[in-house]
């Protein structure tokens, strides 16, 4: 798995979760039951990942639509 970015902002990663899946790719969301248990107050950022071999094909999807930025 190769890690995209890592958010706070559930809206946006929900956001950059269906534009990947509309590109066909299986965006994995790690971090989650971390971010529930903190009460999503934004401590623990959630990381947003894809498999290896389809990272470029992400970067270059997320880069199309505005949207790669590192952090």
């Amino acid at each position: 798995m190769r890690v995209l970015l890592s958010e706070g902002d559930p809206i946006r990663l929900g956001f950059l979760q269906a534009l990947l899946r509309d590109g066909g790719l299986r965006p994995l969301l790690l971090d989650s039951h971390m971010s529930a248990v903190e009460g999503r107050i934004g401590a623990f950022p959630q990381r947003l990942a894809v498999p290896e071999e389809e990272a470029a094909a992400a970067e270059s999807l997320l880069r199309e639509a505005g949207e790669w930025r590192l952090g």
